[in-house]
């Protein structure tokens, strides 16, 4: 079975703007939570650290993120769709 690259790579990118939204959410609300999650899950120490939330921050991760899923996904779907 082959998959649509095109088709694959834009529900990777909506995918990650949905999680994009729903992280910045949580790190608004909960930015010491967060903070300490993110340094267990990057094996560092956070704690001097401080989020900085700003709407310009917010769209270019999102943009970027977005872009990089849909890419990344695309290069996976094509490489499988030479496999198969």
């Amino acid at each position: 079975m082959k998959i649509d690259a095109v088709k694959f790579g834009l529900a990777a990118a909506y995918a990650v703007v949905i999680f994009w939204v729903v992280c910045t959410i949580v790190v608004v609300l909960l930015p010491g939570m967060t903070m300490s999650m993110s340094g267990y899950m990057m094996h560092a120490d956070f704690s001097g650290m401080a989020w900085q939330m700003g709407i310009a921050g917010f769209v270019a991760g999102l943009m970027l993120w977005a872009l990089m899923a849909g890419v990344f996904a695309w290069l996976l779907a094509s490489i499988y769709n030479r496999m198969v």
